[in-house]
């Protein structure tokens, strides 16, 4: 069975509270397809919370990372604690330990990983690990525009877009700091220009496309290949 990797974004799971209904919702669309899931959880609000906390009490930025770090284990968790079939019981800390986790579960589940590195690379990085050819970013914008559309509405939003377009935005707009980044950062643009991973942007809260794109099948976001 193909795997697909989904980058779930935090504010999704967390937007101010845990969203058990959400995740319940979320999962039964994915058992409806044909795939297993390798899926990394964003820290969202929760991330921000505990990074400008941490800035707060004179944390360096690394250490700002770590803080939002852990807030993406624990948002795993309650996803892993919500969906309680089929997945790993405790949120995978490494990429090795993701990838013998996918021997035995359909839904593998982790957090991020290291400062510095956000988690869409991390997604990008266990989609490398496992083998996918798919990655399916969820997040509160439906797509990749070319600015933020919260602020600027008359923003263009892409259908399409080449690996070297969405690398040429991201360094535009990717600030490399805890809690604040670009939709997908530079890095993990970089990483799926590499591997030639298919990426699809979706709002993680419109779940026929999210369904749509698991499956490959034209939908409202954005994709680049």
């Amino acid at each position: 069975m193909l795997t697909v990797v989904i980058s779930l974004g935090g504010s999704l799971v967390n937007p101010g509270k845990p969203d058990q209904q959400y995740v319940s919702s979320l999962f039964r669309v994915l058992r409806t397809t044909k795939y297993n899931f390798g899926i990394v959880v964003g820290g969202g609000r929760l991330a921000r919370q505990w990074a400008d906390a941490a800035r707060k009490k004179g944390a360096s930025e690394f250490e700002a990372d770590e803080a939002a770090i852990e807030a993406t284990k624990k948002n795993a968790q309650f996803v892993i604690d919500t969906i309680k079939k089929d997945a790993n019981r405790v949120a995978c800390q490494t990429f090795e330990s993701a990838r013998k986790q996918a021997k035995t579960h359909r839904f593998v589940v982790m957090g991020g990983t290291i400062p510095g590195i956000t988690t869409d690379s991390d997604a990008v990085l266990l989609a490398e690990c496992l083998k996918s050819k798919r990655i399916i970013n969820l997040s509160n914008i439906d797509g990749v525009y070319s600015d933020n559309p919260v602020r600027n509405h008359n923003a263009k939003k892409y259908r399409r877009m080449s690996y070297a377009q969405m690398i040429d935005l991201a360094g535009k707009n990717d600030m490399r700091r805890a809690g604040t980044h670009f939709v997908f950062d530079f890095l993990a643009c970089k990483l799926i220009a590499r591997s030639r991973i298919e990426a699809h942007f979706i709002h993680g809260r419109n779940l026929l496309d999210v369904r749509k794109a698991v499956e490959g099948k034209p939908h409202g976001g954005t994709v680049v290949k």
